[in-house]
């Protein structure tokens, strides 16, 4: 289990770093978008992902 948990976080990485190294000014111009969203919408935002990695999850 412990080996899966790794897998999963460094696909978790390797997704995450590949917007900031193909296109910085991109993901630049996304993070000060998702900085002047509010709470709420930021939550929704999250909440949307975990149930779609829940699903993903549970799917597989």
């Amino acid at each position: 289990m412990a080996d899966a948990l790794w897998l999963a976080a460094g696909l978790a990485l390797l997704l995450e770093g590949l917007l900031p190294f193909l296109a910085p000014g991109l993901w630049r111009e996304v993070f000060a978008q998702l900085v002047r969203l509010e709470d709420r919408q930021i939550r929704l935002v999250g909440a949307v992902c975990l149930g779609l990695g829940l699903i993903l999850l549970w799917w597989r």
